[in-house]
Order: C-alpha cells, then structure tokens, then sequence
C-alpha cells in the first residue's frame, strides 16, 4: 500500500527505488508516475544521431557544392581579365599605321617577313585573291571603351 506522509490530494510517497522517498509530485516530474500516465517511447539516440548526421552532411554538401559553383565562375573570370591583359598588351606591342576606332574589330598579324606582329584591317577571308602568304592570322580584336582590347571570336 502507498503511504502519503505530506496528504496531498496529487502526491504519495515513493519506494520504487527500493527506499522510502517522501512526497513524490507526480505534477512536477516529466515521467509518467502510474500506468494510467500518457504513454511515452524511449528516443532512440543512434537512429536520432544517424538522422542528425545525415542531415547536417546533406546541407554541408550542398553549401560545399553552391562555394565550388562560385569560385568555378570566379576562376572563368579571372582567365578572360587575364587574356584581355594578354591581348591589350599584344596589340599596343604591334605596329599599325592607322587610326583605331572604339567598337571596331580588327586582326592581329604576325608577318614572317618582317619578324613583327602587324595590327590590321582585314582578316584572312577579307582579300579578293587570297591572304598575303607572309602573315600569320593570331586573333580577330576589338577595341573597347575603356582602352582594352578583347580576343572577338569568329562565329
């Protein structure tokens, strides 16, 4: 028989622990305290662990991949400043006897003949025989607004 040594209406004493414990509250202890409590299931800790895991992998994984997109962007950028630098340069080491216009393609030339890099006007289809056999076709240029020069690929 269950002892009630304070006489309250919602506490008892408790000897489940194999000693008498004086006024057990059954309204302040978050585990059931009679067969008549609600019913609740262990947590299973590792299925928790694992889920928990998994989870925080998943996101990390897609952070990790959404960084690599990125920095995939960045390096793309990076080599077409870098070849834009490459072909300014180029083209104010070429000789040319005419005036450039902003917003106008050109062609830079290598002439065997004369061992030096020409910028010029026409490229290799724009002869009405054929390209002086002397010049070697590097890259099809356009001269932008801030003074660089990019490689115009032929379509």
């Amino acid at each position: 028989m269950t002892k009630n040594s304070a006489k309250g209406v919602n506490s008892y004493d408790s000897d489940s622990t194999g000693s008498l414990v004086h006024f057990f509250n059954r309204n302040v202890t978050p585990y059931a305290t009679s067969t008549l409590g609600p019913k609740f299931d262990l947590v299973p800790v590792e299925k928790q662990k694992d889920i928990m895991i998994n989870v925080a992998r998943m996101h990390a994984q897609q952070e990790y991949d959404r960084i690599i997109a990125l920095v995939q962007v960045l390096e793309s950028q990076a080599y077409e400043i870098k070849r834009r630098l490459e072909i300014t340069d180029a083209v104010h080491a070429a000789e040319y006897q005419f005036q450039p216009s902003h917003g106008q393609c050109y062609w830079l030339v290598f002439d065997t003949d004369k061992k030096k890099t020409i910028l010029a006007k026409h490229g290799p289809d724009d002869w009405s025989s054929s390209a002086p056999d002397n010049y070697e076709y590097i890259a099809q240029v356009k001269w932008l607004g801030d003074y660089t020069w990019i490689e115009v690929k032929e379509e």
